[in-house]
């Protein structure tokens, strides 16, 4: 009865979460609220010298910002440098120009690809192209609910998980499996290449219906001072606008095997460093681009912390350790397994690595002695890590919706979650039948 009473307190602990994320509430109140659900239903003291909710959500909580702070703090004030020099809009206006402004939207995923194949971290990517997207869908007259779901695209779907990434969800697994980057890249390649191309047409199809249904652009008070192209010459040259972020990824890219992911300090501190060299006239208002990055960087990673501290009180609770002890050891073929356990959990934590660092230890020894390939299932568990892990609460989702792009979930998710959860979710089902296939 207890353990009963303590799953269904989880399962309720998630879904209020989600629910209450869903409606806008806030995450510092939201968060906590559920966490201590789950709590109560699992036995889990609320206040004791040690091992009660406080301290596991508050571990959680502190640890994601001691980890992750200054890369939060440089990639917003990168973001916030290109908006106010014009950096931003120029770069923006060159695309249209040479594209046309039907292709805004390849423009912004490709940006996005390209910075996260080269090592930038996935925060930092939405911090970095969002004011670059917000132009370009002004320019393209597109509705800005909509950039959430593009800047995600690039970011977290067939570049994070696919062979020969740099991002953590595909290094994971060596630890456990001994294996490479490349792991599995024959079918990577063959996942990614659809991941991309039917994305990228679902996208544009749910774009052009909402077009078509008369939504477009709309301007807001806080929005940065967007430029005209009829007011191009009196913004930076374009080529100053690709430099900054060529620094980012160069230095992300060379220093990441010596740095690990804090070759990311290193990187935006470049990225910001350059802006300032090469832009420093052309600045609205230093002053206010720090204070706004700086307070954008206080609120991004609070809600990304709140949520990690509810993950932190799911995992110490004994329910979860009976649900990752059935999702590990699921009857049939292995790869269908591994897959489902490691959405599910990635699903529970609300993180891709979470999930994969929870479940690798007890599945890694299990398949590999029932004679799994290890590179059949390195691909595997880092494509299913990237499916289930955006649900509302997730970190990422709830930073790139809210503190960067300042939209709601109720009109920002569900696109988003259809290329960041569906699509992932069918392409880790063709690596799978692909691998038991061939």
């Amino acid at each position: 009865m207890t353990d009963f009473i303590g799953m269904m307190g989880l399962i309720g602990g998630l879904v209020l979460l989600i629910v209450l994320t869903m409606r806008g509430m806030n995450l510092f109140i939201s968060a906590p609220l559920c966490a201590a659900l789950v709590a109560l239903t699992n036995g889990l003291p609320l206040l004791a010298s040690s091992d009660d909710l406080v301290s596991f959500y508050m571990s959680g909580f502190t640890s994601f910002i001691a980890a992750w702070f200054f890369m939060f703090l440089l990639g917003s004030l990168f973001g916030k440098f290109m908006e106010d020099t014009g950096l931003a809009d120029s770069v923006a206006h060159w695309i249209v120009g040479k594209l046309g402004m039907q292709h805004a939207v390849f423009a912004v995923i490709a940006a996005c690809a390209i910075l996260t194949y080269g090592g930038v971290n996935l925060f930092v990517v939405a911090f970095s192209v969002y004011p670059m997207a917000l132009s370009l869908f002004k320019d393209a007259n597109l509705p800005r609910r909509f950039i959430p779901a593009v800047l995600a695209f690039g970011s977290v779907t067939f570049t994070m998980t696919s062979a020969g990434s740099p991002e953590i969800q595909n290094w994971i697994p060596i630890k456990y499996l001994g294996t490479t980057p490349y792991a599995g890249w024959q079918v990577s390649l063959v996942v990614a290449i659809f991941m991309a191309t039917f994305g990228y047409w679902w996208l544009k199809k749910m774009i052009g219906k909402a077009v078509a249904n008369g939504e477009c652009f709309e301007s807001r008070e806080d929005d940065p001072g967007l430029s005209s192209p009829q007011d191009k010459d009196t913004l930076p040259h374009p080529a100053l606008g690709f430099i900054p972020l060529l620094v980012v990824l160069l230095l992300s890219f060379f220093l990441h095997d010596a740095f690990g992911h804090k070759a990311l300090i290193l990187a935006l501190g470049g990225g910001v460093l350059s802006i300032l060299v090469l832009c420093f006239k052309y600045f609205r208002s230093l002053n206010n681009a720090i204070n706004e990055g700086t307070t954008g960087c206080l609120i991004a990673i609070g809600n990304t912390a709140a949520v990690v501290g509810f993950g932190a009180v799911v995992k110490n609770t004994e329910a979860f350790q009976v649900a990752v002890d059935v999702m590990t050891q699921i009857p049939g073929n292995e790869l269908i397994g591994a897959a489902v356990a490691v959405s599910v959990i990635a699903g529970l934590t609300g993180s891709a690595s979470g999930g994969q660092a929870i479940a690798l230890p007890l599945l890694a020894p299990h398949y590999i002695d029932q004679g799994v390939d290890p590179e059949e299932l390195h691909r595997v568990v880092a494509i299913s890590s990237g499916a289930l892990d955006t649900l509302p609460h997730n970190g990422y989702v709830v930073t790139t919706i809210r503190a960067i792009c300042k939209e709601t979930h109720a009109s920002a998710y569900w696109s988003m979650f259809a290329m960041t959860g569906i699509v992932p979710l069918i392409g880790l089902a063709l690596a799978v039948t692909l691998f038991i296939l061939f």
